[in-house]
């Protein structure tokens, strides 16, 4: 039984997402560690979960859905680090992946990390090339799917050993210390695949038109409103068009994150710039296979 790190996260109807996240995170932790937020008590995300901590909650549409949701897993956060050395929290399209050169385990690797710290991977966003990717995926998404953008929205404080408060969205916390380990990576699995993309935005829509307000009358992310959805296959055939990178350095991308590092004006929150990058990299065959 291990003690080293716990992962934890929020869902609700996103079986397939939910599937990526509990055979990563448990076959790298152990299930027993992994601690799944059932929003609605949904019988699917209880069976995909079975083994792990399953914290059934209401399911009521919301104005404030995010607001509340960050609330919670503060709150949860702050009473497993009692518990764990290192707490991963997170969306569930959302994974935390060691670089494989290092020649170990994600776990291995937290457990000789110092205390005391919020570790900040560079966020990917794993990209379906409809145009080169016909092959469908499954149980493994690297291999069908090579290519990532760029992603600063998604380099998130996620890894946590430290008593501190998490914004809403997950994107910034109060540790006033940038730490971005350089093998290190997040990788964004909501553009992954078309079919799946189009489900979840679905479902998603779904939920912000039952909340019954719009887009600034609510604390819910932007992006799951029908309004600024755009033009799903516009969406995917847009990848063709971001520059291909050589080779697979990103020591660029952390210390342009450590240069721009500051308070996040008077809120108690620090913060990096995040600015659009247009470029994509075809993923080392290194990474094929880690989930």
């Amino acid at each position: 039984m291990q003690s080293v790190a716990a992962a934890v996260t929020m869902v609700r109807d996103d079986a397939f997402f939910l599937e990526a996240w509990v055979r990563y995170y448990g076959g790298l932790f152990g299930r027993e560690n992994c601690y799944v937020v059932n929003h609605g008590r949904g019988a699917e995300v209880a069976r995909i979960a079975e083994g792990c901590n399953i914290i059934g909650l209401p399911g009521d549409p919301h104005p404030n859905f995010d607001m509340k949701r960050w609330r919670l897993l503060n709150g949860l956060v702050a009473g497993l680090r009692s518990y764990y050395r290192q707490v991963i929290v997170g969306d569930v399209d959302e994974l935390v992946v060691l670089d494989p050169a290092e020649g170990r385990s994600l776990l291995d690797w937290l457990a000789d990390q110092p205390l005391r710290r919020v570790l900040t991977p560079v966020g990917l966003e794993v990209i379906h090339r409809v145009d080169l990717e016909a092959e469908p995926i499954g149980a493994q998404i690297l291999g069908p799917r090579r290519h990532v953008r760029l992603a600063p929205h998604y380099s998130k404080p996620c890894v946590i050993s430290l008593g501190t408060k998490i914004s809403r969205g997950g994107h910034f916390t109060q540790a006033s210390k940038l730490f971005a380990p350089d093998p290190l990576y997040l990788f964004h699995l909501k553009f992954c695949d078309f079919g799946q993309y189009v489900e979840a935005m679905n479902r998603r829509n779904a939920v912000t038109e039952a909340v019954g307000v719009g887009v600034k009358d609510a604390a819910i992310g932007r992006h799951w409103f029908a309004e600024a959805r755009g033009e799903d296959r516009a969406v995917f055939e847009a990848f063709a068009s971001l520059e291909m990178q050589e080779g697979f350095d990103l020591g660029w991308v952390r210390r342009r994150m450590k240069r721009s590092w500051k308070p996040r004006g008077d809120t108690g929150y620090w913060q990096f710039d995040r600015p659009n990058i247009d470029t994509q990299y075809h993923l080392p065959e290194r990474f094929v296979g880690q989930f």
